[in-house]
């Protein structure tokens, strides 16, 4: 790499050449007023964080540490569906993280260990290796910086338009425009440093050229050479270069100093907040929501600092980026919920009133009118489908925030009338529907065989019916055929006839903690008290909250989903070998089997068994789009000025060519998907049919008394 007409030791670059005494004094003075504002800002920040509820989310530390550095450096959540996005994040990511080490690496030995040590590396061949790395790292942060004002000017993406959907543009804080500018402010202060850091170079080497050690080895800082040449192309010579270079250094150097000074105070923080959200993040967030105590005297977030220190860091950590803005299906159908905003409205007033050095002396409701107060409609608007948490690039749990505030509400008796027909029902009869506890069994007695009674006699599989499975004249249609196809497979399997209660997953989720436990406590004690080898349900609510919340509270049993069975039943051959239908299909996931317990592949390996013409729809898996049904949105009405959500699903169904039949697998999708399609006028273009139905078709087998089921109708409370 060095020439032998060279002293590696001279192939350096001298820090300071040429600066007079006081130059050296004021760029150190500057630069320790940097630090010393990034100090006292991380400091405050971190005062704020400590002012909200203890969480204990960051242990254990190092598997929570490891794990971070794992994703950040994978930049694998940044990735999904938005590839592009994704990689050129990572270019601005590590170009910039290059040039930080670079800059370290150099104070390193400049500033510590030549003066205290002697020591030297910063020269010869470490040197030449070290500016090729950096101006790498230099054009890979302006590549990534390009695009992203590409993206944000001409794409036009309307995430990244900061409308609010909670707000009229009479509102005081409807005006989001701020945010822009600290995204362009961002952008061209980064890219101002790292291309006035190429021109410094470039004016460095002109001025330089006469050096040997410096023009002989131009070509290790390519991207300098290439921009020396332009210059001199332009008739920039050695004198002129001297000059250039002194006022493009202390240009240079204010800049970088400023943006270090006002990282915590900007959209910077979040290269730091992510961190720390991600190491933060329960990966059971969506399915298993956050305990609480019932005996309290209050329940839920209701003033600022009931959020806990994890959520105030999510707050910050949030990078404005749309994704669940885009995702989320109230938002898309024209309900007053964007996540993005709730995030960025609590944000708000969190640096409004936690940021001070005096802690406020009253407290701070963060539901209810006002300026960044989150309206109770927003929050009754939200699916619980976990769309929003489950695409976050940075950890921001925004699901069991919304239902903590919703529990505050319940609380406060702030929900929707409507509701309270529901709740008077679940806590007198144990399901939603206000049906009586005797009729919950009624189904059976269309079947030509007796299921045992899982509370009096031992069975191998306890079958959790739920409430639409057992109620609902159309889901008893796929009730009796899995009946069926369990009892042809030869299961040992039974039920709990009336003492059945609903499970309580839509009941933590509208918010009514206390009776969801009072629920799943007797759930639990009756479970108990039977025999058997594990749980079926043909219900996601139920599934998830049976597997992943009993166990909270005392009570953790085997459990399988409906779809999981049959595909093992099939595999198994334990039923009979399905005979081939001729359908042309898709698959809508629901998202409390899918996206919140990853039960992608059995529903459609039986599709792949029953060999149909599977055609994914264009939201599918991960990125399903919800039906509309989760959080107990089933339960209330929808206005109807806005669309629904299954109608919009159910559009998108339709866009695919020679479509015959929606295959759903969760009672409530067969409802509101059934809706949706009659809602768009799809009623004769396909059908909606259960996966069960699908493999009890294929069985050439008939659900007994089917159509008897439709002639008793629910009496609705």
């Amino acid at each position: 790499m060095i020439g032998p007409e060279h002293d590696p030791q001279e192939v350096t670059r001298i820090l300071f050449q040429d600066f007079p005494v006081w130059m050296m004094v004021a760029f150190y003075v500057a630069g320790i007023a940097a630090l010393g504002s990034f100090a006292y800002g991380t400091y405050a920040q971190i005062r704020k964080y400590r002012r909200g509820a203890r969480s204990g989310a960051w242990s254990p530390f190092w598997p929570r540490f490891i794990e971070m550095v794992r994703t950040v450096l994978s930049h694998r959540t940044v990735k999904r569906r938005d590839t592009a996005a994704g990689i050129t994040h990572a270019w601005i990511f590590f170009g910039f993280a290059l040039l930080f080490i670079g800059t370290s690496v150099i104070t390193l030995e400049y500033d510590i260990l030549e003066p205290l040590t002697g020591l030297r590396f910063w020269h010869g061949s470490f040197y030449l290796v070290f500016s090729l790395i950096v101006d790498i790292a230099g054009v890979a942060l302006i590549a990534g910086l390009l695009y992203m004002m590409y993206r944000r000017k001409w794409l036009g993406l309307p995430k990244l338009d900061y409308a609010r959907p909670d707000r009229t543009p009479k509102e005081s804080d409807y005006d989001r425009s701020f945010y822009r500018r600290e995204d362009w402010a961002f952008l061209w202060t980064l890219i101002l440093i790292a291309i006035t850091g190429f021109l410094l170079e470039a004016s460095r080497l002109l001025w330089l050229q006469s050096d040997s050690t410096v023009w002989d080895y131009r070509w290790w800082s390519p991207a300098g050479a290439v921009t020396a040449y332009v210059l001199q192309g332009i008739g920039v010579g050695p004198d002129s270069g001297a000059n250039f270079r002194m006022g493009l250094w202390w240009f240079h150097g204010l800049l970088a100093f400023a943006f270090i000074g006002l990282i915590p105070y900007t959209k910077v923080k979040h290269i730091f907040t992510a961190m720390g959200s991600l190491m933060a993040k329960d990966p059971d967030a969506m399915r298993r929501l956050p305990m609480a105590d019932i005996d309290q005297e209050k329940i839920g977030i209701v003033d600022l600092i009931d959020l806990s220190d994890k959520y105030l860091l999510n707050l910050d950590a949030c990078t404005k980026c749309g994704r669940c803005h885009e995702a989320c299906p109230a938002n898309n159908s024209g309900y007053p919920l964007s996540p993005r905003d709730l995030v960025l409205s609590l944000r708000e007033l969190a640096n409004d009133k936690l940021s001070g050095a005096r802690f406020p002396d009253e407290p701070i409701k963060v539901t209810g009118e006002g300026v960044n107060r989150i309206r109770p409609e927003t929050l009754w608007s939200c699916r619980t489908c976990g769309a929003c948490t489950d695409i976050c690039p940075v950890g921001v749990e925004h699901l069991p925030m919304i239902v903590q505030m919703r529990r505050a509400l319940i609380e406060e008796d702030e929900f929707d009338p409507m509701l309270q027909p529901t709740l008077k029902s679940l806590q007198k009869s144990g399901n939603a529907l206000g049906e009586s506890k005797r009729k919950r069994p009624r189904w059976t007695k269309k079947l030509d065989f007796t299921i045992k009674d899982a509370r009096v006699e031992p069975v191998d599989v306890l079958w959790y019916v739920g409430d639409y499975a057992s109620f609902d004249p159309r889901s008893q249609k796929v009730t009796l055929a899995f009946a069926k196809i369990l009892h042809d497979a030869g299961i040992d399997f039974g039920i709990l006839y009336e003492d059945e209660q609903t499970a309580g997953n839509d009941v933590r989720r509208i918010g009514e903690e206390g009776l969801f436990q009072a629920l799943a406590e007797a759930n639990i004690e009756l479970l108990n008290e039977c025999e058997f080898k594990s749980i079926v349900t043909t219900d996601p609510h139920t599934f998830n909250t049976i597997k992943n919340e009993y166990p909270d509270l005392g009570g953790t049993y085997p459990i399988e989903h409906a779809s999981a069975m049959l595909e093992r039943l099939i595999r198994e051959a334990r039923i009979p070998t399905p005979k081939k239908l001729p359908y042309r299909v898709t698959y809508h996931d629901p998202c409390h089997l899918g996206r919140l317990n990853q039960g992608y592949e059995p529903p459609r390996q039986v599709l792949s068994k029953l060999g149909v013409d599977l055609v994914e729809m264009p939201r599918s898996k991960g990125n399903s789009f919800c039906c509309g049904a989760g959080g107990g949105r089933i339960w209330l009405p929808e206005p109807p000025e806005l669309q629904k959500p299954a109608e919009i699903r159910a559009r998108e169904a339709a866009g695919i060519d020679g479509l015959e039949v929606l295959v759903v697998n969760c009672p409530k999708c067969l409802n509101m998907m059934e809706d949706g399609v009659k809602g768009t006028g799809n009623e004769g273009n396909f059908r909606v049919m259960e996966l069960i139905e699908l493999v009890a078709e294929a069985m050439a087998e008939n659900a007994p008394g089917a159509d008897e089921a439709e002639a008793e109708p629910i009496e609705q409370v």
